[in-house]
């Protein structure tokens, strides 16, 4: 039986969100972000795009790209309200569901074919009903891997629906770009041109002795991988515990610390919420960087006692950050998890917390309540990064 990997992917999920909510924004560029001069593009719609406006890019600059474009500030409360109703969705399908950030994720749909449909009908089943249930569009990729449902998922956006069987792999591969391949960024596709290899089949043919000389092992390991279409480490998960995590990908690779800051600022809120909703508690917070030539860095730390606010993991968050980041180092994914993650909060453990402490769990908790009701609060903490 042919393994059956779906890659789901909420199209502009935070612009979308916002075009949902308020419809004068539909149709329009649609900028989400922080304001000031230190602000930068968290997302934006696909009309933003068409001028060059992409994430993580400094806000400054995307006022000069497209200065009609609607600009608001993250309500990460909202988003992950609209993720978890996604991923509930998503659930009804599958029970092996890898979740990578909070508009994404794998879903292992092997055998379903007489629950779903043949792959291609079940995509279309799952992207009609997320569709019905939420009024957000996905994109879903479908393959025998989850770099191969990733790369489909990516071929035919917006709202698209790719199928790759495992016999079209390397047929499918060779038709993008090499600078369509995950992780093969601008510097590293500058040096792959500059080595003479221009496209995928070119660096196919290529021995990983060659590759290796050229640009490492670890970017080596990836390309010889990644243009044979088999499975690499970047879309692993961790088994040896039950956590909760999410990362992020960017455009172009970060050499601003206080953009990575920002980005863990974001993600803090949406693991707590995540959290909350699923009663369950961690001591633990680690994050993951991976820097432009493939090194991966994994940092944790276990504290006394369980975090309760999303402050807390931001100040765990930034501590690791200042032991592991290079400073001025190039890094094109960051990624942060609870981890050692457990059901319940008793009596004696919240009795550990200071009055401070408790406060902040209170409000963030009241959050929680509010958006379950359909009320949109803004948390002040999360415009913290924001400020000019």
């Amino acid at each position: 039986m042919e393994r059956v990997i779906f890659h789901v992917d909420l199209d502009a999920f935070y612009a979308s969100v916002e075009q949902l909510d308020i419809p004068a924004y539909r149709g329009k560029p649609v900028i989400v972000g922080g304001g000031g001069n230190r602000g930068v593009v968290s997302a934006c719609s696909y009309e933003a795009r068409a001028f060059g406006v992409h994430s993580a890019m400094p806000m400054f600059q995307a006022r000069r790209l497209c200065p009609d474009a609607v600009f608001t500030r993250t309500r990460m409360e909202r988003y992950s309200e609209m993720s978890r109703t996604v991923f509930d969705v998503l659930s009804r399908f599958s029970d092996d569901i890898h979740q990578i950030s909070i508009d994404e994720a794998f879903l292992d749909m092997s055998g379903t074919a007489r629950l779903f449909g043949i792959p291609r009908e079940a995509g279309a089943l799952l992207k009609r009903t997320v569709h019905e249930e939420t009024g957000l569009i996905i994109s879903v990729g479908i393959g025998p891997t989850k770099l191969i449902a990733k790369l489909a998922s990516d071929y035919d956006k917006p709202n698209g629906l790719c199928r790759v069987s495992e016999s079209k792999v390397i047929e499918f591969i060779d038709t993008l770009s090499l600078s369509k391949i995950p992780g093969i960024g601008k510097v590293l596709f500058s040096h792959l041109h500059n080595a003479g290899l221009k496209s995928v089949r070119q660096v196919r043919t290529c021995s990983l002795e060659r590759l290796t000389h050229l640009f490492g092992k670890n970017t080596a390991q990836y390309l010889y991988s990644v243009v044979r279409g088999e499975e690499t480490d970047m879309y692993s998960r961790e088994r040896k515990s039950h956590s909760i995590s999410t990362e992020k990908t960017f455009w172009e690779d970060i050499t601003s610390k206080a953009i990575l800051e920002h980005y863990l600022l974001e993600m803090a809120h949406t693991l707590m919420f995540r959290a909350y909703s699923e009663e369950v508690h961690s001591g633990t917070v680690g994050i993951k960087i991976r820097y432009n030539d493939f090194s991966t860095v994994n940092s944790q730390t276990t504290l006394s006692r369980p975090v309760i606010s999303a402050d807390q993991v931001v100040s765990e968050a930034r501590k690791l950050l200042s032991e592991r980041y290079r400073e001025g180092s190039a890094v094109r994914l960051i990624g942060l998890s609870l981890m050692n993650v457990h059901k319940g909060l008793d009596d004696a453990q919240l009795e550990m917390f200071t009055e401070d402490q408790e406060k902040r769990r209170a409000v963030e908790l009241s959050v929680l309540a509010l958006k379950e009701k359909g009320q949109t609060v803004m948390k002040a903490s999360s415009l913290e990064f924001n400020r000019s």
